[in-house]
C-alpha cells in the first residue's frame, strides 16, 4: 500500500498528490510515468511523474478528475492508501546537450512540462516557456514554470487572463523574433501537439512529443497504447512516451483516444450517482 503524503486542489478540476513511494522516487526521471491501482476493484490509470524527492521517498503527480478513477482519486484525502503505485515507467527524455528550448504546454500537458523545463533549466539551457489553457480559472503551475523559464508566457482562448491566444501563436512569436531553438517539446492534448509540430516543420525545428494514448499495463503486452511514428508501429508504454513529433500519425492518435467516449462518460455517471445516493443517505 502507498500512502498519500499531501494533496491540494490546483483548479476546480485538477488535483497536486504526493505518495511515499520510495524505491521510486530513487530511480523516477522526467518524462516518466507510473500506473496507479486505488482498490482490488479499480482500473489501472497511467500519470505521468510531476516530481519526485529522493530524499523524503515522495513522488509527486497531477491529474484531472474526468473519468471514474481519477473522480475515486480525488475523493482520497491525506493518509489514505493506494493499493498499487508502480513505476517509474516507460523511457526517460533525453534533454541533455540542449542550448535553448521552447517547452510547450497545453492544460494539463503543464504537469508534464514543467519537470522538463526545470531539468533543462538546471543543467544550463535556456529555457522559454509557452503554456495555453481554455480560460483563467484553468492555469495550474504558473509559479513553478516562471521559476524555471527564461521566459515564460501563459495564453488563454479567451483571453480572460489579459493574452489570448494559441501556443502555436506564441511559438510564432518568438521564432519570428529571433529565437534560435534546437529543441521544441511539445505537450497537451493531441490536437494542440500536431500544429505546434506543423508550425516547427516549417521552421525545421526539432520538435518532441510525449503521448498519451489509452495504456493498460504499462509493459507493451496488451498493445493498448500503440501509436504509428514514421509508418511504424511503437508502444507508448515503452518506446515512449516521447517521440519525434515531426514523425508521428496525429490523426490515428486522436480517432484511437475517441473510441471509449460514451464507456467513459457512462462511467463518469454511475460514478456521481453513487456520490448522490450516499449524500442522500446521510441526510
Amino acid at each position: 500500500m502507498f500512502k498519500i503524503v499531501e494533496k491540494y486542489a490546483l483548479n476546480a478540476t485538477t488535483d497536486y498528490l504526493s505518495v511515499y513511494a520510495p524505491r521510486i522516487a530513487a530511480k523516477a526521471l522526467p518524462g516518466q510515468f507510473i500506473i496507479f491501482r486505488l482498490h482490488e476493484r479499480g482500473e489501472r490509470v497511467p500519470l505521468t511523474i510531476a516530481g519526485y524527492d529522493r530524499d523524503a521517498g515522495t513522488v509527486s503527480v497531477i491529474f484531472q478528475k474526468v473519468g471514474r478513477s481519477t473522480m475515486e482519486l480525488g475523493a482520497c484525502s491525506v493518509g489514505d492508501e493506494i493499493l498499487d503505485f508502480v513505476g517509474p515507467l516507460g523511457t526517460p527524455s533525453h534533454l541533455d546537450g540542449y542550448r535553448r528550448v521552447a517547452v510547450i504546454g497545453g492544460g494539463l500537458g503543464c504537469a508534464i512540462a514543467y519537470p522538463q523545463a526545470k531539468y533543462l533549466h538546471e543543467h544550463g539551457a535556456q529555457v522559454d516557456i509557452i503554456a495555453g489553457f481554455r480560460t483563467q480559472d484553468l492555469i495550474i503551475l504558473e509559479k513553478e514554470m516562471a521559476a524555471c523559464a527564461d521566459t515564460l508566457t501563459v495564453l488563454t482562448d479567451d483571453g480572460s487572463n489579459g493574452s489570448r491566444g494559441l501556443v502555436t501563436d506564441g511559438l510564432k512569436a518568438k521564432v519570428e523574433a529571433g529565437a534560435d531553438y534546437d529543441l521544441v517539446i511539445a505537450i497537451g492534448p493531441p490536437v494542440m501537439m500536431k500544429f505546434v509540430c506543423l508550425l516547427t516543420r516549417e521552421y525545421g525545428i526539432k520538435t518532441v512529443v510525449s503521448m498519451n494514448p489509452i495504456m493498460i499495463d504499462g509493459t507493451g503486452m496488451c498493445g493498448g497504447c500503440r501509436v504509428t511514428v514514421g509508418g511504424e508501429t511503437k508502444f507508448a508504454c515503452v518506446d515512449g512516451p516521447d517521440f519525434d513529433g515531426h514523425a508521428v500519425d496525429f490523426d490515428e492518435l486522436i480517432r484511437r483516444n475517441r473510441m471509449y467516449q460514451t464507456q467513459e462518460q457512462e462511467a463518469r455517471d454511475e460514478h456521481c450517482n453513487l456520490f448522490k445516493m450516499a449524500d442522500n443517505a446521510q441526510k
